[in-house]
């Protein structure tokens, strides 16, 4: 493996706003939004996404949380969280192992959009809501296509990793990208689901750096990339591999100094997997 560029490249001062991303790279509409889990710093904007794209499926979990005049809002916004309460109403509900149209079937016999439901089932929904611990009901989802399998684990923890590797370890092993569970944080997954899953490549979410689980990656031998280094990271997923691509043209750089801008991702090609 080659060592991977470490440092603090400053990407978590610079956030880029997703609905002018999406945007300016031509996107007009959402075939699928899928809330992973109901905290806020997951539906941040949510009511100015669904302004500004036509969303043809909303994907949400039967959660009980509740927030009132009296809750903390922070840098986020009371608006967003009522008008998920609004949208939810018409929200559609999976849980592990469902299998439908469109996301793991088409109407050829075909795959559809090749994505898997590995949690939450209605047992880890159910013991969210009665601990008020929602990251054990997040979406938990496989992309496996073309022998590529990219997995995005939402906030999960503890619980849903010790169901996932008991019901569906076979099918896990050497993983291409795993965007970490709960942002990377020592909090995500379980002692055993980085052993298991051996990802090619790991993308941490932004939290401090306090939090995140540099070691585990580190001891394993595990490539990772944070969105602090790399900005906004893009995958294009071929027949035959994988490439990464970064907003940050520094970080790019100090990986490959002959790394090029692609117009067609519009990001700096930063290597092949």
């Amino acid at each position: 493996m080659t060592e991977a560029v470490r440092g603090n490249f400053n990407q978590k001062c610079h956030p880029v706003n997703p609905i002018k991303y999406l945007k300016y790279n031509g996107v007009s509409s959402i075939f699928r939004f899928i809330l992973t889990h109901p905290d806020m710093d997951h539906m941040d904007g949510i009511k100015a996404l669904f302004g500004s794209f036509k969303i043809e499926n909303f994907w949400d979990t039967k959660n009980n949380k509740k927030m009132d005049s009296n809750s903390k809002w922070g840098k986020y916004h009371k608006e967003d969280w009522e008008f998920y309460q609004r949208k939810r109403k018409s929200a559609i509900h999976y849980y592990s192992g469902d299998n439908a149209l469109f996301f793991n079937q088409d109407k050829n016999g075909g795959y559809g959009d090749s994505l898997y439901i590995l949690a939450p089932t209605e047992d880890l929904v159910k013991s969210a809501n009665e601990s008020g611990d929602y990251n054990d009901c997040s979406y938990v989802l496989l992309y496996a296509e073309n022998n590529h399998k990219i997995i995005f684990a939402g906030d999960s923890g503890q619980k849903t990793w010790d169901y996932i590797l008991e019901e569906y370890e076979s099918c896990l092993s050497d993983i291409d990208i795993l965007f970490a569970p709960h942002h990377g944080r020592k909090t995500g997954g379980n002692d055993d689901y980085i052993k298991v899953l051996k990802p090619r490549l790991t993308v941490l979410g932004n939290a401090d750096s306090q939090y995140l689980d540099y070691a585990t990656f580190h001891n394993n031998d595990l490539e990772i990339i944070t969105n602090n280094q790399g900005g906004n990271i893009v995958v294009d997923v071929s027949i035959d591999y994988i490439d990464v691509y970064v907003s940050n043209e520094t970080f790019a750089k100090a990986n490959d100094s002959h790394t090029q801008w692609s117009t067609i991702m519009n990001a700096w090609y930063l290597k092949k997997l």
